[in-house]
């Protein structure tokens, strides 16, 4: 497992929006994307790995077990949500929020085995978006120091997961985490600051049929992807 410690300024962005592809949009205008609920289908989310019983059980077992080893931290509580990365491709994502950080775990659910944990010290959050997805005019190729979600899709189609993929609560714990952590714990040199905003969120850099391929074959997403027979 690979821990990366995330410790520059930050902001943390969600939206509770699934998010259109972005080869369907215009990158001649900047508009905002609304999308209906395509993933009521219980059957459809079956094929997420993450379904399966037991499985987003081992990996909260699995990170706790990381927590006490290295942090002595304790889980406050898990998420099961896609990051939106600056490159418009969707990742599967179980997020911890703790009483110092906030976690980004890449799990693979078919291993069960956390492959690479991103830290991020809640000291350091600065800002908090939420809002629908946007497309900028042109391509923005930069690295911007903040972290996108949206909600996973199975949150329509698995009940039992459904309450871990509602960005509206995450954010609302990460907010009260936030706060808490800079009174009693201020990042060196900052004065306690959060800001709250509802916008567009905006993804900054369009990749073309990359983006789209991938997107909709959910490859950045523990599924079974059918069988081959002889």
């Amino acid at each position: 497992m690979e821990e990366k410690d995330e410790g520059s300024s930050r902001r943390a962005e969600v939206s509770p929006q699934p998010k259109a592809n972005s080869a369907a949009q215009s990158p001649s205008s900047s508009r905002t994307l609304l999308y209906p609920q395509p993933y009521a289908d219980s059957y459809d989310s079956r094929k997420y790995f993450v379904t399966r019983p037991g499985a987003f059980e081992q990996a909260m077992e699995d990170l706790k077990v990381h927590l006490a080893a290295n942090k002595g931290e304790a889980a406050h509580s898990f998420w099961l949500l896609t990051e939106i990365d600056h490159w418009n491709i969707e990742k599967e994502r179980i997020v911890v929020i703790t009483n110092a950080a906030l976690l980004v775990c890449k799990y693979d659910f078919i291993m069960l085995k956390c492959l690479e944990l991103q830290r991020i010290p809640l000291s350091y959050i600065e800002k908090i978006s939420m809002g629908p997805f946007t497309f900028p005019e042109k391509s923005l190729d930069s690295d911007m120091p903040y972290t996108t979600f949206m909600e996973h899709p199975v949150k329509n189609g698995c009940p039992r997961l459904s309450p871990i993929c509602q960005v509206s609560a995450f954010r609302a714990q990460l907010v009260h985490a936030v706060q808490n952590a800079q009174e009693t714990a201020p990042a060196p040199g900052r004065m306690p600051s959060l800001a709250l905003v509802s916008e567009p969120i905006r993804i900054q850099t369009y990749t073309g049929m990359v983006a789209f391929f991938g997107n909709q074959n959910k490859l950045g997403y523990c599924l079974a992807r059918g069988s081959i027979g002889f």
